[in-house]
């Protein structure tokens, strides 16, 4: 008999554990009693480790030259091409540890990016030694931020990171408002966000939030030995009364109006800019003046840096394209999680990434306990209810029924947690963005509760494997909503969990590859049109409805033997190309599709 997940709190050493305890399937494989924070001890899985004794170009040009002298025309052809493999591969592989980060909703691009390229200038105020001469500051916002910033919460998020915060450790109530709270008047006239109903919105609570209260998001950032009441009082005080302190320590003074919106300017670098300027009170020349843009994912990019060149030389196994990936596979008998792990332990070492890999695991699982425990009415003003945990709680009043399977309906509930979360600007993890988070921890605890023979070392093997896969989305096409409309995000998240819940079914690594191009394959074209610039309509739904295809394209990859017409480089190239052809209108600025056909009040 199918039971439904209970969620429960218990206390262990003065911090809060959440349980979720029942039998999902028939002969539960999993202890049910196990805990998402208490990690059983793991053991080690052996890692086979690339030579690196010189440069690998310098070895790479000494072989080459030999090989010339010899006149081996098949040593030269392969070695060029494992040449070209390195270059262009420098930038391809993206650590776990960046690729799935722990922020505040509701967008990876247009809510943790910005605020990270605001505390990214204030850091640079501070290391020229501008700050104490500062005093004022203006941040332009172009683009797709400017479009639909507000409904985003870029101007909050800006001012959070003037005043020193970041993603991984505010508290996103006191991020809310932060610009709304300022004096004055802003130049935005967004015709698809009514600035006053949001504004309005910010202040809502909801039983979620009082969810939120009870966890401490600190204990999976690296900030546990710091009180939540200080963490507070010391967010609220740095945007208070019409002043920012800058970097945490200067006061300056600050209006509505140093937000600027220029939704009609696209900068070249990317769709998605932000220009932040430093005045002090004589000049009237800024002091100081940088742009960023936010390139999706939370990261961002500086105007006018380039990437280091050997920058990912501590690689032993970079890889560009699956096919490389593939090879890479072939040639040292490893899978894909394997060839990953190799990368994550000689960048961080086994110990921090398997230590990083529980804390983002952890933190994923909070944001679907509190989005299942969540109410109300998300903020925004298009009235959008909350329904994990109504959904939660129809699955519990089924659980008496032995002849129904609801694993795909629970599937959809863990989704739609954590993309409710999401849009209510809670804690969730770039997953490979805020958009599209809900995708892999859904599939994540689909594997743990319904999956026999499911573990906790899968989970890594899990989150590994769609580390690789979404690396070769970020580098050979995008993962930002505003250069590739949606199939960017959830595309490439539905792609990820396919391929990583494949590979813990026992997949081989064509069969993992295979799945990936299955699920990316029927969301090429998806765009990008949020309803009054919020991510909410359709972006809550899509994420369930992308897990439940996830789960499709991993199990019907197992059927076949890996072999397929579609290679996962093919349709990567055919979203990137499609992302170039598709209208701005239909990535991420809420001027086409569902974003002008529903109104929004």
């Amino acid at each position: 008999m199918q039971g439904s997940p209970a969620l429960t709190r218990r206390s262990n050493d003065s911090k809060e554990i959440v349980d979720f305890e029942g039998p999902f399937c028939p002969n539960p494989p999993y202890d049910s009693t196990i805990s998402f924070k208490a990690r059983p001890r793991r053991r080690p899985v052996e890692v086979a480790h690339a030579p690196q004794s010189r440069d690998v170009f310098t070895e790479s040009g000494d072989r080459v030259l030999e090989a010339v002298q010899r006149r081996n025309v098949r040593r030269i052809t392969r070695l060029l091409r494992n040449i070209r493999r390195t270059l262009v591969s420098v930038t391809a592989y993206v650590s776990a540890l960046d690729l799935f980060t722990i922020g505040i909703g509701p967008s990876s691009s247009h809510t943790v990016g910005p605020m990270r390229a605001a505390r990214a200038f204030a850091d640079f105020l501070a290391d020229e030694g501008l700050l104490d001469s500062v005093g004022r500051v203006r941040c332009t916002l172009y683009g797709s931020l400017g479009s639909t910033g507000i409904g985003h919460g870029t101007p909050d998020a800006v001012i959070a990171g003037l005043a020193g915060a970041s993603p991984e450790t505010c508290e996103p109530e006191h991020v809310r408002g932060s610009w709304t709270r300022l004096p004055g008047r802003s130049n935005a006239t967004m015709p698809v966000v009514r600035l006053s109903r949001i504004s309005a919105s910010r202040g809502m609570t909801s039983a979620a939030d009082a969810g939120r209260a009870e966890s401490d998001p600190s204990a999976s950032s690296g900030n546990a030995g710091r009180s939540k009441d200080a963490d507070r009082a010391e967010d609220a005080d740095r945007t208070e009364n019409g002043r920012v302190l800058l970097n945490g320590t200067h006061p300056i003074e600050m209006e509505q109006g140093d937000i600027v919106f220029e939704p009609r300017t696209r900068l070249p670098g990317h769709p998605n800019a932000l220009t932040l300027a430093a005045w002090n009170a004589h000049d009237a020349a800024p002091i100081a003046e940088r742009t960023y843009y936010s390139i999706g994912g939370g990261f961002i990019k500086r105007d006018g840096e380039t990437s280091r060149l050997g920058a990912n030389a501590a690689h032993p196994y970079p890889f560009a394209t699956s096919g490389h990936l593939l090879e890479l596979c072939d040639e040292n008998g490893l899978t894909i999680d394997q060839i990953a792990l190799g990368n994550e332990v000689a960048l961080h070492g086994e110990d921090a990434i398997r230590s990083g890999l529980d804390a983002i695991w952890d933190a994923m699982a909070d944001s679907v306990v509190a989005g299942l425990g969540g109410d109300g009415i998300l903020p925004g003003g298009l009235g959008v209810k909350r329904r994990a945990a109504a959904v939660r709680n129809q699955l519990e009043a089924c659980a008496a029924d032995p002849g129904r399977d609801t694993s795909i309906e629970w599937l959809h509930a863990f989704a739609l947690a954590v993309n409710e979360e999401n849009a209510s600007g809670g804690r969730v993890v770039t997953a490979p963005t805020n958009g599209a988070a809900g995708i892999i921890p859904a599939v994540g605890h689909y594997y743990l509760r319904f999956v026999p023979g499911a573990s906790l070392e899968g989970i890594h093997r899990y989150l590994l494997t769609a580390t690789a896969i979404g690396s070769l989305f970020k580098a050979n096409a995008s993962i930002s909503g505003a250069e590739a409309g949606c199939q960017g995000e959830v595309g490439s998240a539905c792609a990820m969990a396919a391929g990583g819940l494949c590979a813990v079914l026992g997949g081989t690594t064509r069969q993992v590859e295979n799945a990936a191009e299955i699920a990316m394959e029927h969301h090429l074209g998806l765009t990008c049109d949020p309803v009054g610039g919020l991510v909410q309509v359709p972006c809550i739904e899509r994420n369930a409805i992308a897990s439940s295809t996830a789960v499709s394209a991993a199990r019907l990859a197992l059927h076949g033997d890996g072999t397929h017409l579609v290679s996962l480089d093919t349709v990567i190239e055919t979203m990137r190309r499609t992302g170039l052809d598709m209208s701005t209108k239909y990535k991420e600025t809420s001027e086409g599709g569902l974003a002008v056909s529903v109104p929004d009040c």
